[in-house]
């Protein structure tokens, strides 16, 4: 079959290829004569989109002499672990990190085959840096010690986290185990080798939160924060959405635009603060120099983007009509979805760095002796495979006031 339609939307074109393949016919498609004559068929005019031309300002770029400096005196020469290295964050991490000639980079992940890429692209890239990968979990706190022992890391980046919010919310107990004691393991042990510095990626969705990843990054903020006066600086880094990211929206438009539609959308007002991973990680580095311990830093990150407009200039960046080559449709908020995130909330001081991109919250005000006590309880509680009858939501209200979260239906069991 020669499909002659030039004009048709791509939608049409793709349900004809969908009712030809069902019938095991073959087709072309004929574009047109002038395009054939140009070289410009319709999939010769579309491209690959690259994360710059979707945040709607400016790429922030820390690329003065100073910050240089600044990030050579704080690598140059050390032992750096890296929690998730594999991942989006941790990886692109590793990669600037790198350029520093740090002495080492131990590379801690639990998914193999993202291990294996990254320390194939780094041995490529940096054929002269030591490199240690390690498939293991941040709740393994013998392995963890025993890297210690045998490396002694001096700086700690922990990107390791279960990020995804509707599947947290499903498996609530994971995400505590995970995300906050998991990082209080690897915290212990940074206590007890007297690691000079550690780094947690965190995220605006701790800011009253409304979802159980969010609680949970919240909760390691604060749990971060009752280390003071302590040998190792802790520190925390908070920012938005990161564009291009496993798991967030710009990969899963691209496949839905692969199959030829609809882009699916929580909500037409649904914003969020939009970040490329280059510029997450430059600001984790440079944020990582300036702390001294127990701040939160963020950046600033201009105006939070539409998504449905985030969509559109997808399609059009990719040489498509919205609405006519592909649709959009909205499907309502997922569980523990805002409509808009923010960054701090009212009350919070914000305080001005050296860097204008960057700033800092001020310490929070909580009871930290009551907040430790509050951790003991929630390990004895995860320890022994509770119901939510336990008091598991109740506690992690108290540990976070301005939570807005709520157990599942009793009929939704958990996950042990």
């Amino acid at each position: 079959m020669l499909i002659a339609l030039p004009s048709a939307p791509l939608k049409d074109l793709l349900e004809i290829c969908t009712i030809c393949d069902k019938a095991n016919i073959k087709y072309r498609i004929l574009p047109r004569i002038g395009d054939i004559l140009t070289g410009k068929t319709f999939f010769s005019l579309l491209r690959d989109v690259h994360p710059d031309e979707l945040l709607g300002r400016p790429s922030i770029s820390f690329k003065r002499e100073s910050d240089r400096i600044i990030l050579h005196k704080e690598l140059n020469n050390t032992c750096v672990l890296v929690t998730g290295a594999g991942g989006s964050i941790g990886s692109e991490i590793c990669r600037q990190i790198s350029a520093f000639n740090p002495k080492t980079i131990i590379l801690y992940e639990r998914h193999e085959e993202n291990l294996y890429f990254i320390e194939l692209e780094l041995n490529k890239k940096f054929p002269h840096l030591i490199l240690i990968p390690c498939i293991g979990d941040i709740l393994n706190k013998d392995k963890l010690q025993n890297i210690f022992s045998i490396y002694a890391p001096d700086i700690i980046y922990h990107a390791a986290a279960y990020k995804h919010v509707p599947l947290m919310e499903r498996d609530p107990i994971e995400a505590l185990r995970n995300n906050v004691l998991g990082t209080k393991t690897l915290a212990d042990v940074c206590l007890e080798r007297g690691t000079k510095k550690f780094v947690f990626i965190s995220t605006d969705k701790a800011v009253n939160p409304s979802s159980i990843m969010g609680t949970t990054k919240r909760m390691t903020e604060k749990l971060l924060q009752t280390y003071e006066n302590k040998p190792t600086k802790f520190i925390s880094v908070r920012f938005g959405n990161v564009i291009g990211s496993s798991g967030s929206v710009i990969p899963l438009f691209k496949k839905q635009i692969a199959a030829g539609g609809p882009l699916t959308i929580t909500h037409p007002e649904t914003t969020r603060f939009l970040m490329t991973i280059p510029e997450a990680v430059q600001l984790v580095l440079l944020a990582g120099c300036m702390g001294s311990g127990g701040e939160i830093f963020l950046l600033d990150m201009g105006e939070p983007v539409k998504i449905v407009d985030l969509a559109k200039n997808l399609l059009e960046l990719s040489g498509l009509v919205p609405y006519k080559d592909i649709n959009i449709e909205f499907i309502g908020l997922r569980d523990g979805e805002k409509l808009h995130e923010e960054l701090y909330w009212e009350g919070e001081n914000i305080i001005s760095t050296p860097n204008k991109k960057i700033r800092m919250l001020s310490n929070s005000r909580f009871n930290a002796q009551q907040y430790k006590i509050d951790l003991t309880k929630l390990e004895k509680v995860l320890s022994v495979a509770p119901e939510y009858e336990t008091g598991l939501f109740e506690l992690m209200k108290e540990m976070v006031p301005e939570a807005s979260i709520s157990p599942p239906p009793k009929s939704q069991k958990l996950f042990l």
